[in-house]
């Protein structure tokens, strides 16, 4: 392994030299722009999780809805820990994080659906944190050395979100066969 060494004078003079560019120094290798409109999908992407978990939980009806629905509220609250996160991240950056509700859906990686019963709830839910799993895996990896705070904050909702689809793969298992809606 070499010896760790850095021109502390120089890092001090390049440091002086930008100051407006804040948290983004010379070390950043990232194409900036396009890290901050993937940001800005993940950011769309966090919202509209947390909308539809909303939905859920003020819509789930049945027997066994109410742990359903407090998983639903946890999971809402935790998707919008994310969409805060990924914010303040895009406005570090230099950004503006684009919270347009009108372009909101088409930014989104995942959809929203709003299921129709409890099942159909958990389903959707469940489908969208597969594909936030997915796309958050193909950013970081995308991310790597060149924004590793970006990196590292997708792979904490990256956890986050694999934790989700074992929570709903639970509930789904939990749930009586038949009519879900009175389950």
């Amino acid at each position: 392994m070499s010896a760790f060494v850095n021109d502390i004078e120089g890092v001090r003079k390049r440091a002086r030299e930008h100051i407006s560019e804040g948290a983004v120094t010379d070390g950043y290798k990232a194409d900036r722009a396009r890290v901050l409109d993937v940001l800005n999908e993940v950011l769309a992407t966090e919202l509209v999780c947390t909308l539809r978990y909303r939905r859920h939980y003020h819509t789930a009806e049945g027997i066994t809805s109410e742990s359903v629905k407090q998983e639903f509220l946890e999971h809402a609250r935790e998707e919008q820990e994310h969409a805060d996160r990924v914010a303040e991240r895009i406005v570090q950056l230099g950004g503006e994080p684009d919270f347009n509700p009108k372009t909101l859906a088409d930014r989104s990686h995942a959809e929203y659906v709003e299921g129709n019963d409890l099942r159909s709830m958990i389903e959707e839910d469940l489908v969208a944190e597969r594909i936030a799993i997915e796309t958050y895996m193909e950013i970081a990896r995308w991310l790597g050395d060149g924004d590793p705070t970006s990196r590292r904050l997708i792979e904490q909702i990256l956890e986050k979100e694999e934790e989700h689809a074992e929570d709903l793969v639970s509930l789904l298992g939990r749930l009586p066969d038949g009519n879900p809606k009175s389950a």
